[in-house]
């Protein structure tokens, strides 16, 4: 009787199963040969060549190699050139390296597991990181370490880096793992599974991720996607044949002629089919969808760069103009007439500081990513090279001019500016959160745009661009702007009447000695002071930020610019040494066809101010007395940290936590993901021994429990036949472990008895032979050591040549009818202790 067979039918020399087989013929497949009735028989499973070494498993590779090189090409745009091909191709054919290796040799998956770790490891780094390996061949501390961590941050980090990532060796990293994990699932899936068209899933899941961590900007969609189609479809196709034809089928050579002309026929006529389907998506895809963007993460992921870390450089501002007057802060070679050195964009107000802000996606202040010496930009303008070396300026605000298209750091600490350094390409500001110091330098790819003139402007328009709303805000401010608007309702003459009135009723001044007493700070009682006074003392904190909450006020996107620009008596083509007195901050506002364009308001120092008539007199709105909100340190160093002194001093004195959880993390991450798969495997194993044992009739609990048997003795190497009655299997299986003969075979005969009794099987009977199902495997495992249980335990030959026998009856393809329950079967049954 059959192993698995549990409804009753019993094969006999009478039976289908029975005819045709020769004298002596075990049930199972044979080995390959010709009989004597000219019939050919495929040699079984186990003895015959793994697929990966035959002329079909070489055309999976090839398969799998065109598919997974598509993908590849998707890294282009993200990249900027084809520094990313020695990684992923690298990764690609490594993996399907190990993934061969793995089904020649028939490893489990601890093995197959075992062998890509070392794989990664050892020979990650001359296609990951080839910049820390020696002779670009042997691994270094750094390439392990480059390669464990790139295995957690990499992903975090080649979404939050400004393209093209070619100034990121590092990076390599990503799309060497991503192929080299695709590859081997892809490859142990085509070359040793069943269903070998679940191949086609790991390689569409790399195509996601490769969306997914590029750009908007497509490499080659249509070809790709054909790529992918075509020849996913024409394999998975082909697979599936196979799988039907079936492998240990006996055959004649006019079968298997007329075999081959079947997959010619199919092949010939599902490349026409996709053929036709190709042309159709070149043709209508452009049409149908013009404008569709893709989704990526780096559009919508804002990095974890903590601005509100560092003090606000206008904060500073009052510092530079009072006290640093004659410092020499940089010096700029290069700069073009006109050009301004932007420290800063400041878009955030909330009644204390004006502050950068990064927002995020969609709030109009852009967001900070990796910069490097590439930095894709699509800005306008004349292309400049410009070199900045810094002095006395301390801060972790890059002076940079125009659009930035990319950063070179030179001298000893490069390496650590270059790593730390994030660029806002909406705003045109750079942090280096490692902060500038005396006798560094950078050397500027910028991209500087003419600056409109007045009329340009006047025949310009405002274009209505969001910014972060400004909170606190004085109410003196929409009473100021409403009078020095006017009736006026155009947006620029309205902007141009607000910086002629900030102009004609304010007094400049910084403070000096030689100037009117002035005070610093621009929070929402200096705003509110300034603007109430008939004379309107300040400089350009006060008057930029005046300028910028009344444009506010009246729906004019403004934002406040701290940065430096040459006096007049400054020459074209020499060197721009900024000092403390050439600070100044400006208002941007944007126009269209100019993009963001300086708007100043500086009156004159000894500006005469003429009352102005009453009736031109607007009341000032009532104010609200709030608690007056603290006023920013006016002597903070702009990119420094409140107590900063403390702080180190507390870090060096005690144990680095932070350190060490990043390191514990580092080592947790890859193991836990290098245990998923086994503690999937385990997972499953456990859920269909619960299913068996609780299936819904008594009698496939037996079964299942026998098929619990079976499973685990092919999980430990030791496989019954196919078609083996329980009997024949207790016999194979006594042999194989000794120790649990007895109760094998004790067990097999009381599986026999319950299900072809003549009554159901009782609760008690079921759990005492379930008991004796776990002592045998007890036994069965007592006899090996350690190492080979374990292997057992997380397994897939069980898996993979698991049969439905298991299941409940009413989960079963009803090929044949099912007995009723107990019912006996069709001829006579001989119970076990018959005669």
């Amino acid at each position: 009787m059959s192993q698995n067979d549990t409804r009753g039918r019993v094969a006999g020399p009478g039976s289908p199963s029975w005819q045709g087989r020769p004298a002596g013929h075990t049930t199972g497949s044979t080995a390959t040969g010709t009989r004597s009735n000219g019939t050919t028989s495929r040699a079984p499973r186990g003895t015959s060549a793994p697929r990966a070494l035959t002329g079909s498993g070489a055309l999976d590779a090839l398969a799998l190699v065109v598919m997974l090189g598509a993908a590849i090409v998707g890294f282009g745009p993200a990249w900027g050139s084809t520094a990313y091909l020695l990684p992923a191709v690298g990764g690609m054919v490594l993996g399907l390296g190990v993934a061969w290796l793995g089904a020649w040799r028939r490893w489990g998956t601890l093995s197959v597991a075992a062998a890509a770790v070392l794989v990664y490891v050892l020979l990650g780094g001359p296609f990951a990181l080839p910049g820390t390996t020696v002779a670009g061949v042997l691994p270094t501390l750094d390439t392990f370490r480059g390669l464990l961590l790139g295995a957690v941050t990499g992903w975090k980090e080649i979404i939050t880096s400004v393209p093209p990532l070619q100034s990121f060796p590092e990076l390599g990293g990503v799309p060497f793992l991503l192929l080299f994990v695709a590859a081997i699932v892809a490859g142990t899936i085509a070359w040793r599974a069943r269903d070998a068209q679940w191949a086609l899933v790991p390689v569409a899941l790399t195509f996601v991720a490769v969306i997914l961590v590029g750009t908007v900007e497509p490499a080659l969609p249509v070809v790709q996607g054909l790529v992918l189609v075509v020849v996913g479809l024409l394999w998975g196709a082909w697979r599936a044949t196979e799988a039907r034809l079936g492998e240990h089928q006996v055959t004649t050579e006019a079968s298997l002629a007329a075999t081959r002309r079947l997959r010619w026929h199919r092949a010939r006529g599902g490349a026409a089919m996709l053929a036709l389907g190709g042309v159709a998506a070149v043709l209508l895809v452009p049409v149908l969808t013009p404008d569709a963007e893709r989704t990526v993460l780096r559009e919508n992921v804002v990095p974890p760069l903590d601005l509100h870390e560092y003090v606000s450089p206008l904060a500073s501002f009052r510092k530079y103009a009072k006290e640093m007057t004659e410092d020499e802060l940089f010096t700029v070679e290069g700069l073009p007439s006109g050009a301004r050195v932007r420290l800063a964009t400041l878009d955030a107000y909330n009644g204390v500081v004006y502050d950068v802000s990064s927002g995020g996606a969609g709030s109009g202040s852009g967001v900070f990513t990796r910069a490097g010496d590439q930095i894709a930009t699509a800005a306008k303008g004349t292309p400049t090279d410009l070199t900045v070396t810094i002095g006395d300026y301390r801060g972790v605000w890059v002076p940079d001019v125009g659009s930035l298209a990319g950063i070179v750091y030179q001298g000893e600490r490069a390496e650590d500016l270059g790593s730390t350094t994030y660029y806002n390409s909406t705003t045109a500001t750079g942090v280096v959160t490692a902060g500038l110091r005396p006798g560094d330098s950078f050397r500027l790819d910028a991209i500087v745009a003419p600056a409109p003139s007045a009329e340009d402007l006047q025949s310009s328009r405002i274009l209505d661009e969001k910014l972060p709303r400004s909170i606190n805000v004085p109410d003196s401010v929409a009473g100021k702007a409403a009078q020095f608007m006017a009736e006026e309702t155009d947006p620029v003459v309205q902007l141009e009447n607000l910086k002629n009135g900030l102009v004609a009723s304010g007094i400049f001044s910084s403070g000096l000695e030689t100037q009117l007493p002035s005070r610093p700070g621009h929070s929402a009682e200096r705003i509110d002071t300034l603007l109430a006074d008939d004379e309107m003392i300040g400089d350009d904190e006060q008057f930029a930020v005046a300028l910028a909450l009344m444009a506010q006020s009246a729906g004019i996107p403004a934002r406040v610019v701290m940065g430096f620009y040459p006096p007049e008596t400054w020459e074209e083509g020499t060197p721009f040494v900024a000092t403390g007195a050439d600070v100044h901050a400006w208002v941007e506002v944007p126009f269209e066809g100019y993009g963001w364009v300086p708007v100043d308001a500086i009156p004159e120092e000894d500006n005469k101010i003429e009352p102005e008539p009453k009736s031109d007199q607007v009341p000032k709105p009532p104010v609200l007395e709030d608690p007056e909100p603290p006023e920013e340190p006016a002597d903070a160093e702009a990119g420094t940290v409140d107590d900063e002194e403390k702080k180190d001093d507390a870090e060096s004195s005690g144990f680095d936590w932070g350190q060490a959880a990043l390191v514990a993390v580092a080592v947790a991450v890859p193991l836990i993901l290098l245990a998923l798969p086994l503690l999937l495997i385990m997972a499953f194993k456990s859920r269909r021994r619960k299913r068996r044992r609780e299936a819904e009739r008594p009698v496939d609990r037996i079964s299942g429990g026998w098929r619990e048997v079976l499973d685990a003795a092919t999980d430990l190497g030791s496989p019954v036949a196919a078609g083996a009655t329980r009997r024949e299997g207790a016999g194979a299986l006594s042999a194989s472990f000794p120790a649990a003969a007895a109760p094998t075979v004790t067990l097999a005969r009381t599986a026999d008895a319950q299900v072809f009794g003549t009554g159901d099987p009782s609760p008690q009977e079921v759990e005492s032979f379930w008991s004796e199902v776990d002592a045998v495997l007890t036994g069965m495992r007592s006899t090996l050591p350690r190492g080979q249980r374990l292997r057992a335990a997380v397994s897939l030959r069980s898996l993979r040549g698991a049969r439905r026998s298991w299941l409940p009856v009413r989960l079963r393809p009803a090929r044949q009818p099912v007995r009723s329950a107990r019912t006996p079967a069709a001829g006579p049954v001989t119970k076990p202790g018959d005669k």
